[in-house]
């Protein structure tokens, strides 16, 4: 189970890291519950989770990122994720910690996606 997990959080961040939005949006599921903020409403629907990763490009440069699974079972796992980046076009570093709450389904897509950060 933790392998499916760490491979597809791997996946994920890298496709960050190349700024391939594409990519990334391959990892998720086309009806994944996808919240962007974990105090709001999660995206209603595939297009929105698309406007919010096809601006990725545009908007950063330089990734570099590490990760830890903290706990996973059947239902999810727990990631806690750190990245530096350089924001456009100010080019301001900037650091975030974070905490992925994920489920996959069996074809290793993510269903369910939360994400809580805290930004530097």
């Amino acid at each position: 189970m933790i392998e499916m997990y760490d491979k597809w959080v791997k996946e994920f961040m890298d496709s960050w890291k190349d700024l391939n939005w594409i990519k990334t949006l391959a990892t998720l599921d086309s009806n994944v519950k996808y919240y962007e903020n974990p105090i709001d409403k999660p995206c209603s629907n595939f297009n929105e989770v698309i406007d919010l990763w096809k601006i990725v490009a545009d908007n950063q440069k330089d990734i570099e990122y590490t990760y830890k699974i903290i706990t996973c079972d059947e239902k999810f796992c727990i990631v806690n994720w750190q990245m530096k980046r350089v924001i456009l076009p100010s080019n301001i570093v900037q650091q975030i910690d974070g905490i992925f709450q994920i489920s996959l389904n069996t074809s290793g897509k993510c269903t369910y996606f939360k994400q809580w950060r805290f930004t530097r």
